[in-house]
């Protein structure tokens, strides 16, 4: 069924168009004799064809048009003015304004109902482009998103691979994602480079994957040879991401890259400073070293999280950016709820977050659970005993 607006102060004329339109089967007729009230209801309902009158009291049927047009379903709906004035100027400035045909009220009544017939067609065929262009559109969205979230899930697998060699759980890496979003969140960045930064930060430690399994798994201290091997990591995670054609893997690399480096220069590997080190980077930093201090190892008792907090409020301006920790602590009623320390508590304003891996981390766990072997697998990444991330 095709929806026809007809406007017109005119009840004569208004009667002899829409006998002219429902004349078609499938035409169905709204008339208005005020044109305020017709675009009243235009802007509620999505006609298919309008016929507007030029000549009428309170509004003419150019201004009318005009109005119509500025509404956004109405910017390719046929609307044809319905006037008895033929004069050049009156259909210039009513082609100007956006109309798409004229009837003219002389019409002999053979040659009106032809000229209202193509106009009916051409509303039909705009209509149908509409559709199929929504359809379109629909697919198009469709396939992004599974695009999308297939790349999602490739990306925190990998991660796990990656993790699963240096720890028991995926935990780590869920935790540093969450914590990461909610420090750019914070920082107030654009919601979807908070979300990119969420999937890209699992990859930080990717580069672990070239370290030799002897060192990585070394259950005592590193010797300084060893531990500037495994400082290669970062060097290597930027090797495995950098170059990509996709934004979120050029993110990762950039985190995979940096996010050793300390905000005093005193980092690694290539000993950035401040603004210097990508703000990804800085974040990530953040994320990584309080999980690692709240995380319980073989050589180390996890600390609580205030004390971890303490940990990372006095490293801020040597370690850290001063204003990722300043976003960390004023979001810390999320941070604990992340870290599972007030499981089921709802921060009012904080969003749910729909996890791209959400049964990965419980069938790791079944895994480590079947291999004690491999469980508590780990390494110091510094001779001190003392490992961030």
């Amino acid at each position: 069924m095709m929806d026809a607006l007809l406007v017109d102060d005119s009840a004569t004329m208004r009667r002899r168009l829409r006998q002219m339109l429902e004349a078609k089967p499938d035409v169905s007729v709204t008339d208005y004799a005020d044109p305020a009230a017709a675009l009243v209801e235009a802007q509620m309902r999505a006609f298919d064809l309008v016929l507007v009158d030029y000549h009428m009291p309170a509004m003419d049927g150019i201004a009318f048009i005009q109005r119509m047009r500025t509404i956004p379903h109405y910017a390719q709906v046929p609307i044809a003015m319905v006037t008895s004035d033929i004069s050049d100027a009156v259909r210039l400035a009513a082609l100007e304004a956006g109309a798409t045909d004229f009837l003219d009220k002389s019409m002999r009544g053979v040659e009106q109902t032809v000229r209202l017939r193509n106009l009916i067609r051409l509303a039909k065929a705009v209509r149908r482009l509409a559709e199929q262009a929504a359809w379109l559109d629909g697919e198009v969205e469709a396939a992004l998103r599974h695009m999308r979230e297939r790349e999602e899930e490739i990306i925190f697998r990998l991660s796990l691979a990656v993790e699963y060699r240096d720890n028991d759980t995926g935990d780590h890496t869920w935790r540093v994602a969450r914590y990461s979003q909610i420090v750019a969140e914070a920082l107030g960045l654009p919601a979807e480079l908070c979300r990119n930064l969420y999937l890209a930060a699992p990859l930080h430690d990717v580069g672990k994957v070239a370290i030799p399994d002897g060192i990585l798994l070394k259950p005592g201290r590193l010797d300084p040879d060893e531990f500037a091997l495994i400082k290669t990591h970062a060097t290597i995670g930027q090797r495995i991401l950098g170059g990509s054609s996709s934004e979120l893997i050029r993110l990762a690399a950039e985190i995979a890259e940096a996010h050793h480096e300390k905000w005093d220069g005193s980092g690694y590997p290539k000993g950035l400073a401040g603004t210097e080190i990508p703000l990804a980077a800085r974040i990530v930093a953040v994320a990584d070293v309080f999980d690692a201090l709240t995380t319980q190892r073989p050589y180390k008792e996890a600390m609580s999280f205030e004390a971890a907090l303490a940990c990372i409020r006095a490293d801020s301006g040597r370690h850290f950016d001063p204003a990722c920790v300043e976003a960390f602590c004023a979001r810390w009623p999320d941070i604990r709820v992340a870290g599972g320390q007030e499981r089921g508590a709802v921060r009012p304003g904080s969003r749910a977050v729909t996890e791209p891996w959400a049964r990965v981390p419980t069938l790791l766990r079944e895994i480590a659970a079947e291999t004690p072997v491999l469980a508590g697998r780990f390494v110091d990444e510094a001779p001190t005993r003392r490992r961030h991330g």
